[in-house]
């Protein structure tokens, strides 16, 4: 007989493949549920467009009464992502205080897609990524694509799967103004020592950067191609 918890995933797994939020893709990767992969998504119209980010999930027998911890799997240069844990920032999440009952999965994924399009840069956790962004937006976006990939689906088949342990996948359009309007309210970055990831240590790295972004400049075609 499975507990709680389990009934509780398997109801919002369920009202997932309902919705079928776009940019967003899960699935269990454990026979109780308790596991999962997900893929998530850059907004229309923002920084992260096209860009993807892989995160797990790891609930617990306490679910619902206790949120899950999550971590991203390969670490984002973003504002609000814990450079040494990939953990987000995101008050619900951080502070099992403010969680509450309510929140379902689909309110864990839409926070977090909300998240990455959305930086919160007063208070980041990763110093290094807001100074970038906030003093050079062409030079951030350079970084994240050399460090991302675009979502390839592995079935180009909007049917979903009958199968409840299969990939959920998008093809619901959310608008981008509902996103923003429900991560105002929830949005939390808190303020901590000063981090650096492994690659800012290195003292050439952002001239080397400037330099790229220079050849970007003078051979767009020929660098797009390489």
């Amino acid at each position: 007989m499975h507990g709680r918890a389990y009934l509780l995933l398997q109801r919002d797994f369920y009202d997932l493949k309902e919705n079928n939020y776009k940019g967003i893709t899960a699935r269990p990767v454990s026979e109780d549920m308790m596991e999962w992969e997900v893929e998530i998504e850059g907004l229309q119209n923002s920084v992260w467009q096209g860009l993807v980010f892989q995160l797990t999930i790891h609930f617990t027998s306490e679910y619902n009464y206790a949120p899950p911890v999550v971590k991203f799997v390969t670490i984002p240069f973003h504002p609000n992502v814990d450079p040494h844990t990939g953990q987000p920032c995101i008050d619900f999440l951080d502070n099992p205080k403010k969680w509450n009952t309510n929140y379902t999965l689909s309110s864990i994924l839409l926070a977090l897609q909300v998240m990455l399009s959305n930086p919160v840069l007063e208070n980041p956790v990763n110093l290094e990524a807001a100074r970038i962004l906030t003093k050079d937006e062409s030079l951030y976006r350079t970084i994240l694509k050399l460090f991302n990939r675009p979502l390839q689906m592995k079935d180009d088949s909007q049917e979903l799967p009958k199968d409840p342990h299969k990939c959920i996948g998008p093809t619901k359009t959310t608008a981008f103004s509902d996103y923003y309007q429900a991560w105002s309210r929830i949005a939390t970055s808190k303020a901590t020592e000063y981090y650096r990831t492994a690659l800012l240590k290195d003292p050439h790295f952002i001239g080397q950067y400037y330099k790229w972004k220079k050849m970007d400049l003078q051979h767009h075609k020929e660098w797009n191609l390489k």
